[in-house]
């Protein structure tokens, strides 16, 4: 009879722990990446009365069933699965990622590794990424300089990821080496006219590049016709080189106001050197040619040298070369002009080395796409930086303003010059057992013995599946599930009680046998 008591006490005991574990999947019904527990019961300690006995031959005496009498229920495992993706909660939050794999984030949280599948990330005031749902640090690896601009992710250990202070924070200017030039060039266009052979009028062409520290400056050529009956053949000729104050590179005034030529005049005194470009600090370079240049007091610049050719089909319009002709009829010619500027001992310009076409450095600017055509005695041409596959087009120092993030866990950092940095990657774990993984609070998770451990260096998520960007993983709990089981578990402990209660009627009826 007691027996019976301590069965349903039992019975009580299993069946609120069941509830219990209800009860905390439904109030994690919205936490991100938060797995349903189910529970597992199993029976416990069977009395035996009377053993099992096998048939005798002899006596033809049948065997006998042994007489167990079971001693109530007890709570075998509380299983959460954590392997697999659970649904998509759409957040179109650039730090948020969702794990599309059987993997985990990595996470550190005073000197401790957990795991987690909440992907709500951030970036706090010390620039280190790390996860709202818990203020946990997030691990990957970092990208080291390869030289030449280029950065690779160095997968070695797993580390917290600082994208934010040191190299991070700015992005390095670089030099425009390419420039390409597109438009027609219509011969009724009356800027093309040729007067003479040291004109410094014609089409205006101003072609802007950024010199190694990020300055923006910008080249003024004119271009005109080769001669008063040349219709297709054209020369270009440099006017003016502006730095990116608008100012010109290539002269300078004294204290009394009179202009000469850069670098020519000591401060504070009047008078300076009027020479040609070649015995001051300013040289230019086009094409291979030197370009020499004067200064008048008034400001006016006189430029002397071999000035570029640009030649067309006069019947088709179409571009021919740039700068010589080539030595043999029927070859393809010079399709662009290398310009080299250097100021001074550490020019932040590129200068050049080489004859034509053989011209190693500088700006190489492209001419190859120009036209011809008649188009209302209008000309129109257009310098981009950069080729047309976009390469070289230079960029000045930026400062870092934001970040993006890739299905493959790498991150990049955005800067206002337009340039992009890659300064990490997320790692993520795996565990022959997820399942095995112990509960830490927060959305985190342990390893134990069980689970397997991890090696400390982590994966790359392209090895599991990738991860969704602007989403976070859902609790997987299912509440017509939980519902469902919270009528059994209810039902199962409502008949454990109904045992106690019964047992107790029946004790009852047994101390009233002494009336």
């Amino acid at each position: 009879m007691m027996r019976s008591l301590f069965s349903g006490i039992s019975g009580l005991k299993v069946h609120q722990t069941k509830m219990d574990v209800i009860g905390n999947n439904i109030s994690n019904v919205n936490t991100v990446g938060f797995r349903a527990s189910s529970v597992n019961f199993t029976d416990v300690f069977y009395q035996t009365t009377q053993g099992a006995s096998g048939p005798n031959a002899e006596t033809q005496a049948p065997g006998t069933n042994a007489t167990q009498i079971g001693l109530g229920a007890n709570v075998a495992a509380i299983a959460v699965d954590l392997s697999g993706t659970g649904a998509t909660q759409r957040t179109d939050r650039g730090m948020d990622v969702m794990i599309n794999g059987d993997a985990f984030l990595i996470a550190k949280q005073n000197g401790q590794t957990f795991f987690t599948k909440s992907g709500a990330l951030d970036v706090d005031a010390n620039g280190t990424l790390y996860c709202t749902t818990n203020g946990a640090a997030i691990l990957g690896w970092r990208a080291v300089d390869t030289g030449g601009g280029n950065r690779e992710i160095r997968k070695d250990t797993a580390t917290t990821l600082q994208l934010m202070g040191g190299e991070n924070s700015y992005s390095s200017p670089n030099p425009t080496t390419d420039i390409t030039l597109k438009g027609n060039i219509d011969s009724n266009d009356v800027q093309l006219n040729y007067s003479s052979d040291t004109q410094q009028t014609g089409y205006p062409l101003s072609v802007s590049f950024y010199d190694k520290l990020g300055s923006l400056n910008t080249v003024k050529y004119v271009v005109h016709k080769a001669s008063a009956t040349a219709d297709s053949t054209y020369t270009i000729k440099m006017t003016d080189i502006l730095g990116s104050d608008g100012k010109s590179l290539l002269k300078e005034q004294d204290m009394n106001g009179d202009w000469y030529a850069a670098g020519t005049v000591t401060p504070g005194t009047a008078g300076g050197a009027e020479a040609p470009g070649t015995t001051h600090p300013v040289t230019i370079n086009l094409n291979g040619q030197a370009i020499t240049y004067k200064v008048s007091k008034t400001g006016d610049l006189t430029f002397s040298g071999t000035w570029p050719s640009l030649k067309f089909n006069g019947s088709t319009g179409e571009f021919q070369y740039v700068g010589t002709a080539p030595a043999t009829a029927g070859q393809t010619g010079q399709q662009s002009l290398k310009l080299g500027l250097t100021i001074g001992a550490e020019s932040p310009y590129l200068q050049t080395t080489g004859t034509a076409p053989n011209i190693e450095g500088g700006v190489e600017q492209h001419f190859g796409n120009l036209t011809m055509y008649a188009q209302d005695g209008v000309s129109s041409v257009k310098p981009n930086r950069g080729t047309d596959d976009g390469k070289g087009t230079g960029n000045a120092a930026g400062s870092l303003t934001g970040f993006t993030v890739q299905n493959d866990g790498k991150i990049f950092g955005v800067y206002t010059n337009g340039d992009k940095n890659l300064l990490g990657q997320i790692a993520v774990a795996t565990f022959a057992n997820p399942s095995g993984l112990e509960a830490a609070g927060n959305s985190l998770f342990s390893a134990t013995k069980n689970s397997g451990d991890f090696d400390g260096i982590g994966i790359d998520i392209s090895e599991v599946g990738k991860f969704s960007i602007g989403a976070l993983e859902m609790s997987d709990v299912d509440l017509a599930n939980e519902f469902t089981n919270m009528i059994t578990t209810q039902r199962g402990f409502q008949a454990n009680s109904r045992v106690i209660t019964t047992s107790d009627s029946m004790l009852e009826e047994l101390v009233n046998l002494k009336r």
